[in-house]
């Protein structure tokens, strides 16, 4: 049985057959991600419409940087939004003025992120171990279920995620002796370190010195500090990071007990949200078991070779070579693994939500991948290795079974019942309110909902029934680049299938089709243009309306979470309501429109009783206006 060693490459040796390592061609290999990256991201850019919270709240901070040219203060809905970094806001705005406001222009950066994203993993791993690793890695990154699931909303973290191991690779680029043009590496890392700053904050200083500095430690690469320019990178550092804070800093001052820009950027994102002390506490920390055992399921269907990975790494543990002066590979593989290993860590000691550790999968990926190109080379000599690869497939194909099983079930239950496009209202709703892990609500589709998903559930029910079991199929013929292409392949189908279904779900998780309404009601006369639309609650609930409508949106009972230390501020405007203020107000002066989201309709009755009308109803989101419809 063959050992490998850390210092070997993942590559072909001149014993090794050619099938069992080497990869594509460099071309087919690119236009193979190219083209899954096209039907899997790009053809998503233009459905559903934005999405409520997150989604619509960062699309109205960068609607506002495009209208009114200020890139420096963020606002959602007028009010001071001080908790994020710029440059995501930058890039959106720029896709604004380019291609309109509109959900492809939101949503273009990060696919173009994710795309960069899978093209570096696939050169770094391709130059640590070879040609197939390198093919493998792309693939994984465009197919794993967290990167789908997690660039569906505008968050900042697949750019992070980019310039963080930007930074990495130039990092061991710059170290490297073979390297021709070191100077330019070492100003890469605090360029695209500079970057991650404008992207997400301090963490990204945390994450890469931490790692940057195990790694020196355990190599002895710290004697060559000097290659990396720490003098005059450091000034090209600052003069790309800090321009934007210092000025953020100094147009932001005097909100919440004297506090301004800097004390809430810096010490209340960073430090007390790491604590769990940010304020307002609206922030979770997901159990132990939860953060742990879920990166199984953000990494599927890669995860499923992890304990090939952690084998391979159990027989390096007593290692006795020093690892300075080893290979590329060697160096990529405790560079990576002591980056990931401190994202993680990170995490789950600080307030933490399901997609933080974003920036670990490629790290993840490229280790899970490059351990299972080693296992392929090695699967007719090592029995050990063998079996648990032939173990993941039986897994993968169990699941597929089962999955195959019960979305065939759905759609037999459901042949007979009509198409109803309006999901969000067929859900039973039980616990609204409470869900806080993601596509939560699929726990609550009943038969009548699921007809609205019979192509969905028909594609992905064809992907867990025929890919597992082909792949494994493969596998056992030691058709190995194929048997894994085809895992891809069969999630490329699969993720296809969530995204129509997410499409389906959009009634339910925007509020654009009501703004829509509101739209076609002043286009038709029956209500006036000047006529006041306010959301009931939050701006999260309602907050793809005043994007789609492009004008502020006043809030009854909404001076809570995001909205909430901006709207300290003297000149923040008034348009905070309370309930007195709503009844005050309602039925005099001009027309008001009220958006009542599901989780308020009790207290809006109770509140109004029958002085509101109906305007619209989706997914048990409403509009009530306060007087008759004008006469056209």
């Amino acid at each position: 049985m063959t050992t490998p060693t850390l210092s070997a490459p993942l590559v072909s040796t001149p014993f090794s057959p050619p099938e069992l390592s080497s990869g594509p061609r460099r071309a087919t290999a690119l236009a193979t991600l190219l083209s899954l990256w096209l039907v899997i991201f790009f053809t998503s850019l233009f459905a559903p419409p934005l999405l409520d919270d997150a989604d619509a709240t960062h699309a109205n901070a960068a609607r506002n940087m495009a209208l009114t040219g200020d890139m420096v203060t963020l606002k959602v809905n007028g009010i001071r939004y001080l908790e994020k970094a710029a440059l995501p806001y930058w890039l959106d705005a720029i896709s604004f003025r380019l291609f309109g406001f509109n959900t492809f222009a939101a949503h273009l950066p990060e696919a173009i992120g994710v795309l960069l994203l899978a093209l570096l993993g696939y050169h770094w791993s391709r130059r640590a171990y070879g040609d197939r690793a390198g093919f493998y890695t792309g693939l994984a990154v465009l197919t794993a279920a967290g990167v789908f699931l997690f660039t569906r909303i505008y968050i900042p973290e697949v750019l992070l995620s980019l310039f963080l191991s930007t930074a990495l690779y130039c990092l061991l680029r710059a170290l490297d002796p073979a390297t021709i043009l070191s100077g330019r590496y070492a100003y890469a890392i605090w360029a695209a370190l500079a970057l991650a700053v404008l992207t997400k904050g301090l963490v990204a200083l945390v994450f890469f010195f931490g790692a940057a500095t195990i790694y020196l430690a355990l190599t002895g690469e710290w004697r060559n500090l000097g290659k990396l320019k720490p003098v005059t990178g450091f000034f090209l550092f600052f003069a790309i990071a800090a321009p934007w804070h210092i000025l953020a800093s100094l147009r932001n001052t005097g909100g919440m007990n004297g506090h301004g820009f800097f004390w809430f950027y810096f010490v209340n994102e960073h430090f007390l949200r790491f604590l769990g002390k940010r304020y307002p506490r609206d922030y979770n920390k997901l159990p132990g078991y939860l953060y742990w055992s879920l990166h199984l399921v953000w990494l599927f269907p890669w995860s499923l070779f992890a304990p090939v990975a952690v084998i391979q790494g159990w027989r390096l543990r007593n290692r006795q070579q020093s690892v300075e002066g080893s290979s590329f590979p060697a160096k990529t593989t405790l560079l990576l693994s002591a980056y990931a290993a401190l994202v993680l860590v990170f995490f789950s000691l600080s307030t933490n939500q399901e997609y933080y550790t974003f920036p670990a999968y490629l790290a993840l990926l490229t280790l899970l991948t490059a351990a299972l190109v080693q296992a392929e080379r090695l699967y007719n000599d090592d029995a050990i290795l063998r079996r648990w690869i032939v173990a993941a497939h039986a897994i993968y194909t169990g699941i597929g079974v089962a999955a195959a099983a019960a979305l065939a079930f759905g759609l037999w239950s459901s042949r007979k019942l009509p198409f109803n496009h309006d999901i969000g209202g067929l859900l039973a709703h039980r616990g609204v309110g409470d869900y806080t892990l993601s596509m939560s609500h699929f726990f609550d589709l009943t038969d009548s909902s699921f007809a609205a998903l019979r192509l969905p559930a028909a594609l992905a029910a064809v992907a867990f029934a025929i890919g597992p079991a082909v792949a494994w199929w493969l596998r056992t013929r030691r058709r190995h680049l194929a048997s894994t292409t085809t895992i891809a392949l069969a999630s490329t189908v699969f993720l296809v299938a969530a995204h129509i279904a997410l499409v389906r779900f959009a009634p339910m998780l925007s509020s654009a089709d009501l703004a829509q309404r509101i739209l076609k009601l002043e286009d038709d006369h029956l209500v006036s243009r000047d006529s006041e639309v306010l959301i009931f609650g939050d701006q999260a609930y309602g907050s793809s309306i005043p994007f789609y409508l492009g004008k502020v949106v006043p809030l009854v009972d909404g001076r809570s979470t995001s909205m909430l230390f901006g709207s300290t501020f003297p000149d923040a405007p008034h348009i905070f309501l309370t309930h007195d203020e709503l009844l005050k107000d309602w039925g005099t002066g001009q027309r008001k429109i009220l958006f009542v989201p599901l989780e308020k309709r009790d207290e809006v009755d109770r509140l109004l009783g029958n002085k509101k009308i109906p305007l619209a109803e989706t997914s048990g989101k409403a509009l009530f206006t306060d007087r008759p419809l004008d006469r056209p």
